[in-house]
C-alpha cells in the first residue's frame, strides 16, 4: 500500500467517524434539552441537589449518571465508588431525591442486592 493510499484509507476513516459520531451527538443534544425542560416545569430537581443528598448518604466517587424517563416518571441512575472498590448503582427519583434502589457490587463483582 503507497503513502497515498494509506491516506486516503485515514481520510476516509475519520469521514466515517465523524459521520457516525453525529447521530449521537444529536441525541446528546435532545437528551440535554429534554432535561432541561424536565427542570424548568418542576418535574426534576438539579442534578447538584441530587448529588449533594447522594453524596451526604453515600460516601463515594460519583463516577456516572443517567437521567432516565420510564412511565411517565424521570429517575436518576448514578454509579458510586467507594472506599474499598465497591461499586454502588443508585436508582433516585428525580423528582423528590427518593433513593427508589440500589444495588452494590464489591470488589470481587458479587451482587450485593440480595440477587442471587
Amino acid at each position: 500500500m503507497t503513502i497515498r493510499n494509506t491516506l486516503s484509507a485515514w481520510a476516509a476513516a475519520a469521514l466515517l467517524a465523524g459521520i457516525a459520531a453525529a447521530p449521537a451527538q444529536a441525541s446528546e443534544a435532545r437528551d440535554h434539552d429534554r432535561a432541561r425542560r424536565a427542570l424548568e416545569a418542576g418535574e426534576i430537581l438539579p442534578l447538584r441537589t441530587i448529588l449533594d443528598r447522594v453524596e451526604r448518604e453515600m460516601p463515594g466517587q460519583v463516577i456516572e449518571v443517567e437521567l432516565e424517563r420510564d412511565s411517565g416518571r424521570w429517575f436518576y441512575e448514578i454509579k458510586v465508588l467507594r472506599a474499598g472498590g465497591s461499586l454502588v448503582k443508585l436508582k433516585v427519583d428525580a423528582r423528590d431525591g427518593t433513593v427508589l434502589g440500589a444495588k452494590q457490587r464489591g470488589a470481587d463483582h458479587r451482587d450485593r442486592s440480595g440477587a442471587p
